[in-house]
This record gives structure tokens, sequence and C-alpha cells, in this order.
């Protein structure tokens, strides 16, 4: 229950160590911003034009006679927008990482050489678009899984009492590992660790890993917060990336602290 706490603390550290460094925090805003406009635009399109949409889809309910029509096309419409703010919300952090990745990718890296004893982050020597297209494959491949989690957390969801109380608590777990996921990955993939051994790692301490991805999770909840969190997470998955594989840490006072512990997997055994 300790890495519950530890978890979080590396969330707040990450958003004392933007708030130090202001010139990054306002770098790494700019995806997020960005990203948060192209969404905002897609869900006032979707809210102009999708009654068109609804209408087009549902050609045999043109006889209906009033009001069950309207009521009919409304219950639609209104489920088709929730989708797409569901949708909205699942995905921004992914997509956020996608268009963000040279910012989080220099702020990551900053956060490296901030706290590395000797002052040198790794370096994946990959060129842009070789480390765009892996971060795109990877986030894909969490995006199904997140879906698998949450068909199934879907459908347990009408079982009587359960589904109004332990499984919103599941799924808020579940998006925080997987969040933690999206987030470290920034960090593994500079040190060559792929996708399956990313996750080995984290299931390795959960604990660690809610900690720090199921409040953030719930925080982003809000696109609006995300944005102006998402520096700070990346900053603090950096941090949490050199605990779990063992790194040393240079603390706020120039002391280190060396993770390095019995059953810790090394950066070499999972790139081997």
């Amino acid at each position: 229950m300790r890495d519950l706490g530890v978890g979080f603390q590396y969330l707040v550290k990450g958003q004392r160590w933007v708030a130090r460094n202001g010139r990054q925090y306002g770098f790494g805003l700019l995806p997020g911003l960005i990203t948060l406009v192209l969404y905002l635009a897609a869900l006032v399109a979707l809210a102009m034009w999708g009654g068109d949409l609804v209408a087009w889809a549902t050609p045999f309910a043109d006889d209906w006679s009033s009001p069950w029509l309207g009521l009919f096309r409304g219950f639609l419409l209104v489920v088709l927008f929730a989708l797409g703010l569901l949708l909205a919300v699942l995905t921004f952090t992914a997509v956020t990482l996608l268009i963000g990745q040279p910012f989080y990718e220099s702020l990551s890296e900053a956060v490296d050489r901030d706290v590395s004893p000797d002052g040198t982050a790794p370096e994946s020597g990959l060129p842009l678009w070789r480390e765009l297209w892996i971060s795109a494959r990877d986030s894909l491949r969490i995006l199904v899984r997140a879906a698998v989690w949450g068909l199934l957390l879907f459908a347990l969801g009408f079982v009587p009492f359960v589904g109004q109380t332990v499984v919103p608590v599941i799924g808020f777990f579940v998006t925080g590992f997987f969040l933690t996921e999206e987030l470290t990955a920034v960090a593994l993939q500079r040190r060559d660790v792929d996708l399956r051994a990313r996750l080995a790692l984290l299931r390795s301490r959960r604990t660690l890993v809610w900690g720090f991805g199921t409040p953030l999770g719930l925080a982003f909840l809000v696109p609006v917060v995300a944005v102006f969190l998402m520096p700070g997470a990346v900053a603090g998955a950096t941090l949490m990336a050199r605990d779990l594989l063992g790194e040393e840490i240079r603390d706020e006072d120039h002391q280190t602290e060396d993770h390095q512990a019995e059953g810790h997997p090394s950066e070499e055994e999972l790139t081997a």
C-alpha cells in the first residue's frame, strides 16, 4: 500500500517540477491546447449536424407521427453526442501525446537531465518520423486493450448493486493504469523499452501505477483540466519511469535516491 502514496507523490513532484521550469511548462501546454481546440471543433460540428446524420441513418422513421419522430431522433442525437464526448475523454491523452511527441520528448529529457546524478538523459537515436510511428502504433494497441476492458465493465454495469458500486471503482483503476502507460511511454520509449516490456514493468508495481494514474484519470475527465496538468503529468511519469527501472534520482536538495531494489527489473533485463 505504500506504493500508492509514492505514486501520488510522483504526480505532485511532476507538477512542482514544471512550476519551477516555466518555459518547459509553456511549451508543454501547446499540444493540449491544440488537441482541445480540435476536439471542441469536432463536438460543435457534431452538435450542429448531428441531427442531419441521425435523420439520414433512420429513414424508416420519416413517416412516424408527432411527437414520436422528434422524441426518437432527439434521443438518438443525445446518445450520439454522449458517445462523442466519451470518445473525446478516452482518446484525449493519446491524441495529445501523439501531437505533442516532440514537445513532451524535450520535456522528458529535461527532467531526466535535471534529476540524473551525471546530468545526462537517455536518447533513442531514432528519427522523429520513426518515434511518431512507434508512438501511434503503441497508442492504438493500448486503446484496443482499453476498449476491451471498457466493454467488459459496461456489461458488468448491468449487474445489480455491483454494477453501480464496484464496477465504477474498477473502471477508474483500469483507466489510471492505461493512462500511466501512455505517459511513462515517453520516457521508456527513449530507453528502447517496447510495449510488452512496459506493460510487464507496470504490472510488477500496480499499486505505484494506481497511485499515480487513478487520481490523474479522475482529473482528466475534464479535458480542460487535462491541458494544464499534462506537462506536469509527463514530468512525473518520467520520474516514476526512473524509479521503475531502478535509476537514481537526485532530489530537490541534490541528494541522490537509489531506487534499485531486489525484484526491480533493470533496463538491460527489459530490453534483452
